[in-house]
This record gives C-alpha cells, sequence and structure tokens, in this order.
C-alpha cells in the first residue's frame, strides 16, 4: 500500500484548479521521491497536485510540481501569485542541510538479490561511499535507525521476516566497519510500499516494477561538527 504520510505542496491553487489539471504526465524522477503509476508518471491528486514520496526533499523538485507551475503543467489560476512566491523562494538564503541528521535510502535491487537477506557488494560500496563518510565527519552520533523493507509479494509474515534480516545485515555490516554507534534494527514488511503497480503484469515485470518497494532506510542521527 502506498505511504500515506506522502505530502503535498499547495503553490497557487484554487478551486477550479481541478479542471485545468488535464494536461501532461510528468514522468517521475528515478530517485523515488514522488509516488508514481505503473506507467512511471507521478501520481497526482483530484486537483493536480503531485504527491510526493517519504524521499523527498527541495532538491528533488521538479517542473510542475513545486514552486511555480511551470511547464508541462500549464497555470490559468492565480499565475501572478505563484510567480511571486517562487521569486520569494529563489531569493531566500539555502539553509545547511543538517548533515548528521539524514535518512539515506539503499535500493533493494541494489542490494540484496530478490527474495534474500545477504549484502552484495554493490550494497557495501553504497555504505562505504554515503553512509561511513556522513558517521565519520560527525562531532557524535546519538543513534542509528535501519529499518528493511519488501514488496506485497509472498506471504505478510515471510516478507516482515525478510525485512528484519535485511536491516540486520546492513548493521552487521557497519560493525565490522568499525561502527559502534547504538543501532535500531527494524523490519516494516510490506506495509509501507511507495509503488503501486498493475497486478496484471507479468510475474518478471511486476518484481521490476515493484522494485522501490524493497528497501533499506539507514537514519543517523547525530550532530555537526
Amino acid at each position: 500500500m502506498i505511504n500515506k504520510l506522502a505530502l503535498v505542496l499547495l503553490v497557487g491553487v484554487a478551486p477550479s484548479y481541478a479542471a485545468a489539471q488535464s494536461s501532461t504526465d510528468i514522468q517521475a524522477p528515478s530517485n523515488h521521491s514522488y509516488n508514481q503509476d505503473g506507467r512511471g508518471t507521478i501520481t497526482r491528486s483530484d486537483y493536480g497536485l503531485c504527491w510526493r514520496s517519504g524521499f523527498w526533499t527541495p532538491d528533488d523538485a521538479v517542473a510542475g510540481c513545486d514552486g511555480a507551475l511551470a511547464s508541462p503543467i500549464p497555470n490559468p489560476t492565480a499565475p501572478e501569485m505563484a510567480n511571486s512566491l517562487e521569486k520569494e523562494r529563489q531569493s531566500m538564503p539555502l539553509a545547511a542541510k543538517p548533515l548528521c541528521n539524514v535518512t539515506l535510502a539503499l535500493a533493494s535491487d541494489q542490494t540484496f538479490a530478490f527474495n534474500k537477506a545477504v549484502l552484495n557488494k554493490a550494497a557495501k560500496q553504497q555504505i562505504d561511499q554515503k553512509v561511513l563518510p556522513i558517521l565519520a565527519e560527525c562531532k557524535g552520533i546519538d543513534g542509528i535507525t535501519i529499518t528493511g523493507h519488501t514488496d506485497h509479494l509472498g506471504a505478510s509474515r515471510s516478507n516482515q521476516i525478510l525485512s528484519e534480516k535485511r536491516a540486520a545485515s546492513v548493521a552487521g555490516y557497519l560493525k565490522t566497519k568499525g561502527v559502534s554507534t547504538k543501532m535500531n534494527v527494524l523490519g516494516a514488511g510490506e506495509t509501507q510500499g511507495v509503488k503501486l503497480c498493475d497486478e496484471k503484469l507479468p510475474h518478471g515485470k511486476l518484481i521490476a516494477c515493484l522494485a522501490p518497494n524493497r528497501r533499506v532506510l539507514i537514519e543517523v542521527h547525530g550532530h555537526p561538527r
């Protein structure tokens, strides 16, 4: 099921916008920052607003979803308001990102073989290149939360166990790299999917379509220097 925590940005919206949103579909970016349908396009509300996933950050904003409603989405309602808000946003200084309080996602198909919980070489490289440098730069780490996720294929109980094992594998590898910080290892099973797919797809294509749901999230809770 789709993560119900997805956020929607309300910029330049008027009640009449529902009639104006029959516009060109917006292709979803590959980093899964927006919820998407089986065609790979961003899903939108009845008012044409894009649904964000839990991975979304301001750097992931795409034209037609965030800020002024630029092409390919027409903006017939309150364009001056939207453009004014966009100019104001661009003029504001960018806040420094809290490097030591961040969530990193490991795509499961690049981390584990399908239905397996053993870290592969690509997964270890991702941890070495993305996670360890952050930990090394932090003044102090309060804790690390590692959560495994699966798609909905198979039995729910099996998916729960698999998600826990995958999270434990990541925690175990971090320990071999000298990480002694307390780690909270969790499994969400199939309960927090970020993508829906057509169940009538051939099995192989359905597995590929559901790949974004198979992931491990590493949340670092710390303090920058």
